[in-house]
């Protein structure tokens, strides 16, 4: 049977469980003068009836597919030649995967010993025999949460109380595995950093003032260098997303104010959906957009004016990549201006401010934490932005502020490292962890600089 028939049949078993624990609930709870003397609504008694029916037979699951293949794996290996058993590390897990691609059907390299195929073999029962079990441990489990909720509703059963307590607890577990998610993922950009770091000092990486990540193949090969400073890929990252905020937060932010403060319900129910059409186009088509036009204008322009201009500038992707960016600044502004109470607004005006002090000195402070934080999803989204750099900025690494000429970003040279495939002893494809775990802190450290100037210039009317 497989997972997804399995997990059918536990929803549709907790369903049954809510409508049988709800019905008991009904049975029970009224008396012979016919009073209702239930502690909780009897959706309580049916929902409790339903979670401990179908969370312990999930968990079941979800451990034993976790655990499942590693057992199945000691098992087969235990019973394979002693020879085989002996072989280095590496060469045991080649011989294991060998025996897995046998048990999915792909193709393997090379003639297939009996030993090999006799493994695959035991695997596949032992596999089968693992699912077989699965499901009845699966469904019983199910069956019997069910049947010992029922038999404890009672009419002073405190159902809801457990219901809440039960979501509580699933609340903590969720909140636990974003966390523990996050830990991890920055873990594993750490340790591959660290390895990066083995062979090229933190020094050089940090400092350094070239970027060439090409290691040299034979000796005599010209442009290998393996250079590894990131300074000019960060100050092109930092050029290009400087110059998307310059785009969208003025235009994002203003337009909030007036949308919000100035413009009447009909232009706002029009013009707030068409800004926000922009956030759904393609990043792909924004890269057209700058590659095909707005580079060639800009270079036209800057000829006519007796500018040296790149064909593919830093210009023409933040340019772009602003305009890409304005409905994020400007959605999130107009929702936490709109949310400021109208008080404060009548308040204002009847001490004789006008409209613009009333939005300068009080609506704007009062919004402040929202806005900042439309303003750091803006910074963080041009910060990731990767295809627009790609066909408008180019793929050099050059160490200029001039935003005539072509640059690089982080991201961009991460995805150039990793793309077709290869090594990873390698410190060309170990830089690219190198990179994001810079970027990481980086945009740590930016976030943490703004909750710091919003805790600082907040206003807190209420």
């Amino acid at each position: 049977m497989s997972p997804t028939i399995l997990i059918t049949i536990l929803l549709a078993l907790s369903t049954l469980g809510y409508y049988i624990g709800r019905r008991r609930a009904l049975v029970v709870g009224h008396d012979s003068a016919g009073n209702n003397n239930l502690h909780s609504r009897p959706i309580y008694y049916g929902s409790l009836t339903a979670l401990w029916c179908g969370i312990p037979a999930l968990l079941l699951f979800g451990f034993w597919l976790v655990f499942e293949s590693t057992f199945i794996t000691h098992l087969v290996v235990s019973d394979l030649p002693e020879a085989m058993q002996k072989l280095p590390t590496a060469e045991l897990n080649l011989l294991v995967n060998k025996i897995k691609n046998l048990v999915d059907g792909n193709i393997v390299a090379g003639a297939v010993e009996a030993e090999i195929q006799a493994a695959a073999d035991q695997y596949r029962n032992l596999q089968a025999t693992s699912h077989a079990a699965l499901v009845v441990a699966a469904i019983s489990v199910a069956i019997l949460g069910l049947v010992v909720v029922r038999a404890k509703i009672t009419p002073l059963l405190r159902a809801r109380n457990r219901v809440e307590q039960i979501i509580q607890y699933m609340l903590i577990g969720c909140s636990t595995i974003a966390i523990f998610t996050t830990i991890g993922i920055v873990l594993s950009v750490l340790f591959e950093s660290i390895r990066f770091f083995n062979a090229v000092p933190i020094s050089e990486f940090l400092f350094g003032l070239e970027w060439s990540p090409q290691m040299a193949i034979r000796e005599d090969q010209v442009g290998s260098s393996g250079a590894f400073g990131a300074i000019p890929v960060f100050i092109g990252t930092l050029l290009i997303s400087a110059i998307a905020m310059c785009v969208a937060v003025p235009t994002g932010l203003m337009s909030a104010i007036y949308l919000s403060e100035y413009a009447n319900k009909t232009f706002r129910a029009v013009a707030k959906p068409l800004i926000e059409i922009l956030a759904g186009i393609p990043t792909v088509v924004y890269g057209f957009f700058a590659a095909l036009t707005v580079a060639p204008f800009i270079r036209d322009t800057g000829d006519l004016l007796g500018l040296g201009v790149s064909s593919e500038s830093a210009l023409a992707a933040g340019a772009v990549m602003g305009i890409m960016i304005i409905p994020f600044v400007s959605s999130l502004s107009d929702d936490f201006i709109n949310a400021v109470p109208q008080a404060l607004r009548d308040g204002a005006y009847s001490l004789g401010a006008t409209k613009s002090e009333t939005i300068k000195k009080i609506i704007l402070p009062a919004a402040l934490p929202g806005i900042v934080g439309g303003v750091l999803l803006a910074v963080s989204r041009a910060i990731g932005e990767t295809m627009i750099v790609v066909m408008a900025a180019g793929l050099a690494a050059n160490l200029t502020l001039n935003p005539l000429e072509a640059v690089t970003t982080v991201t961009v040279q991460i995805v150039t490292l990793l793309v077709g495939d290869q090594e990873f002893d390698s410190p060309k494809t170990l830089a690219a962890f190198a990179l994001g775990l810079l970027l990481f802190v980086v945009t740590l450290l930016l976030n943490i600089i703004a909750l710091k100037v919003v805790r600082k210039y907040r206003e807190q009317y209420e």
